[in-house]
């Protein structure tokens, strides 16, 4: 039986709620295909705040280090948010272990469960056929680059604040945007065979630099995938216009964020959309969603797209595909028959179908 160390980071709001029904149907899937799993726990963003004084402790870091992979719950919350440049926040965790797990690409697939379409703002057959990939890097860019805020002599002491001037640098190394749009084609070349390059070219050397280094590693190494470039803003609107013609799109770190919860939400609920952030050595997997304070402790959060997260697991950092697909099958069947929590529950969803985040987790795992 093959035995895999997985560092758990349950985070804040419903954090710990979910992952443990993540747990519950990786070890349930790991017994039916003979795979084993140990966990170690360290905390991160608010709660690592409140313990520690920082969102990331340096024992979480090594803790993930040591791990064959992580699964993150969410973090942050109401509690944390400042904009007091000296204080932590929780996503510096965030930031912080992607860093220093060289996890520079984040895989986003976003899908359409048949039995959730009517979920979904957009007209039925805007959506219908919905199959995209989000890679973004995840490393570099503005969210990492040299930023400061200060005084303008002329301004300083002229009705306080008024004085103030802050930046963010964005600034991309060559061998950055290489990585990332070699993992894309890599990716387009197990689906439909389809890129769309996304930049600002039009305004940003950074963009100018992106779409130089893509369009060369297109031409060299993967002339059979077909490659198109798209503005940022246009990108948003044709996201929206026609969302079944993509199939990966890459970008850098800071419209990916944007983007990637766009496409998202196509599907009607964040609540069902994991991701994968990979490096070179480990990766790390956790909702796309976020820390829902609000409903933190009633029992009532999604669990789904946390357990698509272990299915994520399972699929690219242990290579265990039969297992991938049973996790996959299993959610779908819940869906099927009509089971919801209250998030992507619809006006002719039965009462007794709806069910709370421990009571989701035991169906997934009965399905298996």
């Amino acid at each position: 039986m093959a035995t895999y160390e997985i560092c758990l980071l349950p985070g804040d709001g419903i954090g710990p709620e979910i992952i443990a029904e993540g747990v519950k149907v990786l070890n349930a899937v790991g017994a039916k295909h003979g795979l084993s799993f140990q966990y170690t726990e360290g905390p991160i963003g608010g709660c690592a705040i409140d313990q520690c004084g920082c969102a990331l402790p340096e024992e979480t870091l090594e803790v993930a280090k040591a791990a064959d992979a992580v699964l993150l719950a969410a973090v942050g919350g109401p509690k944390w948010d400042t904009t007091d440049p000296t204080k932590p926040r929780p996503e510096q965790g965030l930031l912080g272990i992607r860093k220093g797990l060289g996890l520079y690409t984040n895989l986003r697939p976003v899908q359409i469960f048949s039995a959730l379409a009517g979920a979904s703002t957009l007209k039925p057959d805007v959506i219908a056929g919905v199959d995209l990939m989000m890679v973004r890097e995840l490393t570099g860019g503005v969210y990492f680059g040299k930023r400061e805020r200060f005084y303008d002599e002329a301004g300083a002491g002229v009705n306080g604040a008024l004085g103030q001037r802050a930046y963010d640098t964005m600034e991309y190394r060559e061998y950055e945007i290489d990585r990332i749009a070699r993992q894309a084609f890599e990716a387009a070349r197990k689906r439909r065979g389809k890129v769309t390059s996304v930049d600002k070219a039009n305004v940003l050397e950074s963009s100018r630099l992106w779409r130089e280094v893509v369009h060369g590693i297109h031409e060299a190494d993967y002339p059979d995938v077909e490659l198109e470039d798209l503005l940022v803003d246009n990108c948003a609107m044709q996201l929206i216009t026609r969302p079944a013609d993509f199939d990966v799109l890459v970008t850098e770190n800071m419209f990916g964020d944007i983007l990637s919860d766009e496409a998202a939400q196509i599907t009607g609920s964040l609540g069902m959309l994991a991701s994968a952030s990979l490096g070179d050595s480990t990766a790390l997997y956790e909702p796309s969603h976020g820390s829902a304070p609000d409903i933190a402790g009633k029992g009532i959060a999604n669990p789904l797209a946390q357990i698509l997260s272990v299915e994520m697991m399972l699929r690219y950092s242990f290579n265990a595909q039969e297992a991938a697909d049973d996790v996959r099958r299993a959610v779908t069947a819940v869906l099927d028959a009509g089971w919801r929590t209250g998030d992507i529950a619809d006006a002719a969803t039965p009462e007794e179908k709806i069910v709370g985040t421990v009571p989701m987790g035991d169906l997934v795992v009965e399905h298996l």
